[in-house]
């Protein structure tokens, strides 16, 4: 494959670089051009010193790495509660990840947002934190607690119930609810000069990626109705985000919907067998310029 003509700005998530086979490829992204960025949208790791050390070594190799959580990065389980770090929870948890990506020089969703100026641009680049809230319904449900009901029903029930919590905040609705209203204030701060946007979050902005899931259940914890406008409200010209392990794009109101994962070993090597390759070969994608 010749050299890009110019930079990118590159997206890939769901690293799990627990997973040897996957670190090996985290290991292995390398840019195209010197000025390439790189997204990177969450479940990185499980374990905050892991996640820390992997943006680091993308920092190193990529003119700009910028990061934002996955379920996964929040996750705090006992048998990896070694250190007071490890064991934080929550907000804190979070705050401690948002630290360490600083330390390494790697942009977080608490930092200004950066303009990418390369091909494609100009175009403010937007790494979000805005979690799930139960709001993805099943068909058949009308409310997040009748949805809650016939997923553990059906079985479909996702390990954040187990172990991501929303402290100091009461339940993962309320901690939904305040990143949803810290983020929407950020962004309807941007300038008035009208750039467009590269909206970057874990969790689908809206409903539709959601769509394919082999169980529909887990659409309760892939995201929030409260987002479902910011794609138009906030003049993306493209939205990145992972979670599902769907490799894809969808389109929703003419804004491309990227999906970026990696996934687990045994879900790569079938999406080698759709794409007919080694699929790991097509990360990262890119983001801008279009496709």
């Amino acid at each position: 494959m010749s050299a890009p003509l110019g930079p990118r700005l590159l997206a890939v998530s769901d690293l799990h670089v627990r997973h040897p086979e996957n670190r090996e490829i985290a290991d292995a992204l390398v840019p195209g051009h010197p000025g390439d960025w790189l997204i990177v949208a969450g479940d990185v790791d499980e374990r905050i010193e892991s996640v820390a050390a992997t943006l680091a070594g993308l920092a190193e190799r990529f003119a700009r790495v910028l990061w934002v959580p996955g379920n996964h990065e929040l996750w705090t389980r006992a048998k990896n509660a070694d250190t007071a770090e490890e064991s934080l929870r929550g907000v804190a948890r979070y705050e401690a990840l948002v630290g360490r990506c600083r330390e390494v020089g790697v942009l977080t969703p608490e930092d200004p947002y950066p303009v990418w100026d390369g091909p494609g641009g100009p175009a403010v680049v937007a790494p979000l934190f805005v979690p799930y809230d139960y709001t993805f319904l099943p068909a058949g449900t009308s409310t997040s607690d009748d949805g809650l009901a016939a997923a553990y029903t059906a079985g479909v029930v996702c390990t954040d119930e187990h172990l991501m919590y929303p402290d100091p905040h009461p339940t993962r609705q309320a901690w939904s609810a305040a990143r949803v209203a810290a983020t929407a204030a950020r962004l309807d701060a941007l300038d008035a000069d009208g750039l467009p946007t590269v909206l970057v979050n874990h969790w689908p902005l809206v409903r539709e990626p959601c769509d394919v899931l082999r169980y529909p259940e887990f659409a309760l914890w892939c995201g929030t109705t409260a987002t479902a406008d910011w794609h138009r409200r906030y003049r993306a010209a493209a939205v990145v985000h992972g979670h599902l392990h769907i490799p894809r794009t969808v389109v929703v109101d003419d804004v491309p919907f990227v999906e970026v994962s990696l996934g687990y070993p045994r879900e790569w090597r079938r999406h080698s067998e759709r794409f007919g390759g080694h699929f790991p070969d097509l990360l990262p994608r890119t983001v801008l310029p279009a496709e």
